[in-house]
This record gives structure tokens, C-alpha cells and sequence, in this order.
């Protein structure tokens, strides 16, 4: 197939007839599983994408139009900005119309690196400098000059980070062993080898002496000193070596070298011997000392900085001179914004790393409030994660004012609280993987309620409170726990029942559960959000070991050896190295895929697929669901990894499938699949509905009691209130966030909690069970 030929795959280039301009139409769609998907979607409106996990929602949204749009938009640059730029190739569908310039706000981390703040992503931070460097005195000058990303603001000591990074001596050595009986744990120390000699041969310690019986002068020596010389003994000879202290030694060989060019174990192996404190010089700020003595109103930049925001807005409605008030308003005015989306409890000084992902979303918005432009297509997916039922009401306020400036609004969601204020919906499925990809009902909320989907009977569903408690077998205690806005909370967390640990975002919750409990409690399986390591060829069968049993069942039953039925060694397709399909990147052009026809997208050499296991190839049971493999492979090794796969409601998902593919709820249960099965354990799970349908949390009950009946403890921090109604004991903090949380509100029996006159989760319990 030629070049051309193969574009044309892609995308039909029949005319199609003019689209109304008052929509954005898809014809025959086929990303994924996708089934020539058809529609069109109302701009200057807010629609939400419904659908179970896996349905097609996001295939639709992200990898249809919101692609389409991005490739159509860069297209318009000159190549050399083109070659600075992200590559996207054609979806997969017959035409895309209609479209406008795209504003994609997903939850992909904000990272940004060490120096990224709050402040400095909302671009607040550079108001807040210009205000120090024309109304704070004594003034350090410019404005830049109160920024720690460059020299002239930043703290030389430590280069504007706040902390510093130095040896941890308490885990370089092992002060209860000498250094003969190997107290150095540091790799390539081994008692005898030349880096040893330099200490155990030096002639400064005494090579039989405990470590925790040096001197003060001695252990500063040996983890400081310099001078002298040491004769090291080799196979091949001596010779002599400048003395030079442990700590000293790692500190320039180390952490004071380019670790660019280090392999990531290396560079994980030096972080385990590490600390990390705060600057003893500039105390966190970040700053100079210049930077630091500018005061308003007695106050530097950095104790602006480190405010909690609705605090700030407090402290600039005090400013009162008459040449500050312009500059004062705008920084009140983007202050304001942050508080309205439920962040007021965050600080300018937060790095960006540490905010969740409903954080870093909603944050993403901040810039887009105060846009000018018209006319753009906001994408949002799930924008409702991480939020209390209380914020999810200012979220709506937000995604109507973006649309009534005259922009179309694409929302992928699964909260009824933001389907309900859609002026369009389509619902995606009936089911996922190849059980969904097609749209089965588009209208507005009230018939989606009458609909026969899945989302038509999670949302006609009574919404009901648990009446009936599993009784706890012992308790796991949290005292004293203080960390970021923890208010010396102690509790006591039942063993032997489900626990929903409740409170609007910055109560304090992960800071209790994921900062204090599991660091006091090491034995609990923590379950969290963060994204799954994994490589490019990665599926569902390699993450779950599945791989290497399936590869010998079929060396048993062939004769041949296991490699050969691997993709990534001896058996892959020979013209797409195993991939399946060839990608051609030619600069400054799309890149193309095109099926694999030597191996017909499989994968695997034609040598390969001749030899069968129950005449299946290893290419047809790749391609199996988890649901017909259960059925495939009696053997229990494989079978009881494929049921986990089922409990956490993945029977759909294909073997084989990449795991780049899979939605952030998919991820989030095929991480837990990995954790089932266990007795008398604790499981920690953060935010397990995040991505979930409503019929997918029925299924995590289910599961989740499966896991308490079978003798665990578990703990969930959640917000989804079917999940808070269906626990056996609930740990409300609060009462609100940042430094208005940190405390326990209520801890009780949800049917308690209902009657509580204080709570935010209890209001919401109450609106919800009487709607």
C-alpha cells in the first residue's frame, strides 16, 4: 500500500454537505471502539458526554474532536513552529466539521518541576512582585528581583527551591556495626574493596569500633574530614589517595555532578541515601535577604506567599493608598477566582507537584475566566474528581459563565449533579470495550432519566443510607497527628468494616489517612491515584503477570521455546518490530499509522501463530476478553489473576490491549486487581470512584464488601456519597478546608451522620436522600 493510500485509510476525502454552523459534526468515527459513531453537537452549549467506563466517552471527545481540532489549529503555523509542536495524526472518521480552536483542560498532572507554584502558574505571583517592587519598602529594585527563578531574586544556597537536599549520614552508615563488620551501606563499599580502604585502612578509626561509639571529632572526621593521604592495596599494586569523608565523598561524586546521564536506577539507588530539609538560610522563602526585607503592611512577599488565599484577599482589602488600588484590585480580583472554584484554601507558595488532580484542573481554568476570546471549545474531562458535592455546585457556575461568554462547552462526566445542568447530552454504550462505541440517546436531562441506558437507571435509582453495620473487631489508632493543617487529630479507625474517610477538598483528609495513617500503619495496601509505570507494549496480561505462565503453557504444549511467544523478543512480526502497525514521521508532517498486513495488526510472525494451545494461537487469546480467558485457562494461577479482573469489573478489556488505551477509571481498578485476595489486611483506597459510572460503583461496593467479609479493613477517602452511604463508619473533617479543616466534624454510622446539624457531608446526605 503506498503512502497516499495509506492516508486515505484514514480519512475519507469525499465532499461532504455543508455543516449548519451552529454545530460540530462527526461522521462515522472509529477511534478505538468506536462504531462509526455519527452526531452533531450544539455550539455556544454545554454538553456532557455520558457513559460506563470504557464506553467510548473520551474516544469521542479527546480522541476525535478534541485531536481533530489541535492537528486543524497547528496546521495554520509556519513549519518551524510546527517542529517546536506536538504531533497529532487524523482520527479515525470519515469527517470532522465545524470545529473551533480548542482549550483542552484534562487531569493530566500540571507538573511544571520544583520551581512551579500556585502563584506562579495563575500568573498571581508576578502581580504580587510588581507590588512589592513599586509600593514595599525598602524596595529591592526591579520587579524581577522578588522572583526566585532567577539569580537576582533567589536564595544562593539553595537556588531558589526552599530546600536543600544533602547525605543523610543516618543512611549512609550503620552506626550499630564497625566498619570491618561492613557499617558502610553505601554500594561498591564492601569491607576489603578500595572504597572501604579510604576509612578502614586509613589509620584515623579503629576498623573494630562501633560507629555509635565515635567521638563527636571522630564521626565529624569521618563523614567531613580531608588531608592526608591513604595507601589503597590492588590486585595490580598500591597507591596512595587524597582522604576525603564519606558524606564529602557522595556529596561531589553524586549529588554535585550532571545525574542527567544516569540511568533512573542509579539516580534512585543515590536518592535512598538523602534528606531533603527545608533552607537553613532563607528558611523555605526561597528568596534573598534583600528580596525579603520589602514589607507591606509589615509583611514580606514570602508570608503573602505562604497565606492561605482567602486570607490574602483579607489582607489587600487593608490597602488603602490611593496609587496601589489598580494594581491591589487585579490581584484581588484573581485571588477571588481561585476562591470561587473551591481553592481559597490553597497558598500562592504551594508547589504545583503536590495538588491533586481535581486541583490542578480547576486551577488550569483560572486563566481561562478572565479570557477575552469567544467563540473557543472548552474541553473538560471529569472536572468534578476530587470535589465534595459543596463544589461541585461553584464548578457548574463555572462551565455556564465560560458558555454564556459564547463558547461551546465538551464535558466528559459522570456526577448527575454536573449532567444535570447540560444543555445537551450523549450518553455513550450501552456497555464498554466492545460491548459500547455507539451513542444511545441524545437529548437533555429529563429524558435521560426515562432512558433505557445504564445512566438513565443510575440516575432514576433511589439513592438510600445504610440502616445496617458490620460490627468492628478491634481499632488502628491515629494520635496526635499535626501535619500541614491536622489539628493534633487522634482517632480511632475500626478494624473489620468499610470506613469512608469525608470532608470538602483540603479538610485534611489525605493528610490524615495517606500522610499519618499509612506511614504509622506500613502493613496497609495503599491504592492511589498515581499514574501506572508502565512501558509503551505494556497490557493488561503483562501488568497482571499473565504474560510469563500463558508463554510456558504454550512451550509445553508445542515443544517450542517460551520467547517465541513473546511480541517483544523472538516472536514479533518482523515488519513492525511487535507493534502491530508501522508509524511513519516525516518533519514537519502528521505522522501516520497504518496496519501491520506482514502480521495483519497481530503482532506476531506467521512462524509464530501456526503453533496452538487448544488451537488458540497466542494472538487469539491476546485478543480475548478477561471474561472468555476465565473460561480459557482452568489453570489457577492464571484464573484467579483473570477473576480479579472480573471483581473489579474489567471482564471487557481485552488481554492484549495497550494499556495507554485504558480510561482513568480503568487504570485506577486494574491497579486494584493487582491487591485483591488478601485476608486480615488493610486496604487504603483514595478516591476509587474517580472515572467511575454509576453503575461501576455499585460494582466497587460489591467488591469492597467482598474484601471486608473476607476479614480486611478497609478505608476509603471518598466524596461520592452512594459510597459514604454504604460504609459501616464514616470520619468526617472539616468543618471546611485549608486552615478552617483539620479537624474531625463527626465520626458515626452514616444513618448518625444524617442528623448531624454541622457537617457539610451530612447537608449533602440529607439533599441527596430526600431528592
Amino acid at each position: 500500500m503506498s503512502f497516499s493510500d495509506s492516508v486515505a485509510t484514514r480519512t475519507t476525502e469525499t465532499p461532504v454537505a455543508a455543516s449548519d454552523d451552529n454545530v460540530i459534526r462527526v461522521l462515522g468515527a472509529r477511534e478505538h471502539n468506536l462504531r462509526d459513531v455519527s452526531l452533531e453537537i450544539p455550539k455556544n452549549k454545554i454538553t456532557v458526554f455520558t457513559g460506563v467506563s470504557g464506553s467510548g466517552k473520551s474516544s469521542i471527545v479527546f480522541d476525535t474532536i478534541a485531536v481533530e481540532s489541535q492537528r486543524q489549529l497547528y496546521a495554520t503555523f509556519p513549519a518551524f513552529v510546527l517542529n517546536f509542536l506536538p504531533r497529532y495524526e487524523r482520527p479515525h472518521a470519515q469527517a470532522i466539521e465545524g470545529l473551533n480552536a480548542p482549550v483542552i483542560i484534562d487531569q493530566q498532572p500540571v507538573g511544571g518541576g520544583p520551581r512551579s507554584t500556585v502563584g506562579t502558574m495563575t500568573d498571581i505571583y508576578s502581580m504580587v512582585r510588581a507590588m512589592f517592587a513599586q509600593f514595599g519598602s525598602p524596595s529591592a529594585g526591579f520587579v524581577y528581583n522578588y522572583s526566585f527563578n532567577v539569580p537576582q531574586g533567589m536564595c544562593t544556597d539553595c537556588d531558589g527551591l526552599g530546600v536543600t537536599v544533602r547525605a543523610d549520614p543516618d543512611r549512609l552508615v550503620d552506626r550499630s556495626k564497625s566498619l570491618n563488620e561492613g557499617a558502610i551501606l553505601l554500594p561498591g563499599y564492601s569491607v576489603g574493596g578500595g572504597e572501604w580502604q579510604l576509612y578502614g585502612r586509613s589509620g584515623r578509626f579503629d576498623p573494630d569500633k562501633k560507629l555509635r561509639d565515635y567521638s563527636a571529632a571522630e564521626f565529624e572526621d569521618f563523614l567531613y574530614g580531608s588531608g592526608g593521604k591513604v595507601e589503597l592495596s590492588f590486585a595490580k599494586g598500591t597507591w596512595k589517595a587524597n582522604y576525603e569523608g564519606l558524606a564529602a565523598k557522595f556529596t561531589r561524586t553524586r549529588l554535585q555532578r550532571d545525574t542527567s546521564t544516569l540511568s533512573e536506577k542509579t539516580r534512585e539507588q543515590i536518592r535512598r541515601f538523602l534528606t531533603e530539609g527545608v533552607c537553613a538560610t532563607c528558611r523555605g522563602a526561597r528568596l534573598n535577604t534583600a528580596a525579603l526585607a520589602t514589607r507591606i503592611g509589615g509583611r514580606n512577599i514570602a508570608e503573602w506567599s505562604a497565606m492561605q488565599i482567602t486570607d490574602l484577599i483579607a489582607v489587600l482589602d487593608e490597602i488603602t493608598e490611593p496609587a496601589a488600588l489598580g494594581l491591589t484590585e487585579a490581584i484581588r480580583v484573581a485571588l477571588r477566582r481561585v476562591a470561587d472554584i473551591g481553592l481559597g484554601y490553597l497558598s500562592l507558595d504551594r508547589a504545583t507537584s503536590t495538588l491533586s488532580g481535581g486541583e490542578g484542573q480547576r486551577l488550569k481554568m483560572i486563566k481561562h475566566l478572565s479570557s477575552t476570546l469567544v467563540g473557543m471549545t472548552y474541553i473538560f474531562d471529569e472536572p468534578s474528581v476530587g470535589l465534595h458535592p459543596r463544589d461541585v455546585g461553584r464548578l457548574n457556575a463555572l462551565l455556564r459563565a465560560l458558555r454564556d461568554k459564547g463558547n461551546t462547552v465538551l464535558v466528559v462526566e459522570h456526577d448527575p449533579d454536573v449532567i444535570r445542568i447540560a444543555d445537551h447530552i450523549v450518553d455513550v454504550g450501552p456497555r464498554a470495550g466492545v460491548h459500547g462505541g455507539r451513542v444511545v440517546f441524545q437529548g437533555g436531562f429529563a429524558d435521560l432519566r426515562a432512558a433505557d441506558t445504564p445512566t438513565g437507571a443510575g440516575l432514576r435509582r433511589e439513592f438510600r443510607v445504610k440502616d445496617s453495620f458490620r460490627v468492628a473487631t478491634g481499632e488502628l489508632r491515629i494520635d496526635h497527628a499535626d501535619v500541614h493543617n491536622l489539628k493534633d487529630v487522634s482517632v480511632g479507625i475500626p478494624a473489620g468494616v468499610l470506613t469512608a474517610i469525608t470532608g470538602v477538598a483540603g479538610s485534611g483528609k489525605s493528610s490524615l489517612i495517606r500522610d499519618v495513617f499509612v506511614r504509622r500503619h506500613p502493613e496497609a495496601i495503599f491504592v492511589d491515584q498515581s499514574a501506572i509505570a508502565a512501558s509503551s507494549r505494556s497490557t493488561p496480561a503483562t501488568y497482571l503477570g499473565l504474560m510469563d505462565p500463558i508463554r510456558k503453557l504454550f512451550a509445553k504444549a508445542t515443544g517450542q521455546p517460551a520467547g517465541l511467544f513473546s511480541f517483544n523478543s523472538d516472536g514479533a512480526c518482523a515488519q513492525c518490530e511487535g507493534r502491530g502497525v508501522i508509524i511513519t514521521e516525516i518533519a514537519y508532517m502528521d505522522p501516520v499509522t497504518t496496519h501491520c498486513d506482514a502480521c495483519d495488526g497481530r503482532r506476531f510472525s506467521d512462524a509464530v501463530l501456526v503453533h496452538t494451545l487448544r488451537d488458540r494461537s497466542i494472538a487469539d487469546v491476546l485478543a480475548m476478553s478477561a471474561e472468555e480467558a476465565l473460561e480459557f485457562f482452568p489453570e489457577k494461577t492464571l484464573n484467579t489473576r483473570l477473576r480479579t479482573m472480573n471483581e473489579v469489573g474489567l471482564d471487557y478489556l481485552s488481554l492484549g490491549q495497550a494499556m495507554s488505551t485504558l480510561s482513568g477509571g480503568e487504570r485506577q481498578r486494574i491497579k486494584l486487581a493487582t491487591q485483591l485476595h488478601n485476608t486480615a489486611a488493610v486496604y487504603v483506597l483514595d478516591e476509587p470512584t474517580t472515572g467511575l459510572h454509576m453503575s461501576d460503583v455499585d460494582t466497587l461496593l460489591t467488591l469492597m464488601d467482598n474484601l471486608v467479609d473476607r476479614g480486611n479493613t478497609v478505608l476509603v477517602i471518598e466524596h461520592n456519597l452512594d459510597v459514604v452511604a454504604h460504609a459501616d463508619w464514616v470520619v468526617d473533617l472539616g468543618p471546611d478546608g485549608g486552615k478552617d479543616g483539620g479537624e474531625i466534624v463527626f465520626t458515626g454510622t452514616p444513618t448518625a451522620l444524617l442528623a448531624h446539624p454541622t457537617s457539610l457531608t451530612a447537608e449533602y446526605l440529607r439533599r441527596y436522600k430526600s431528592s
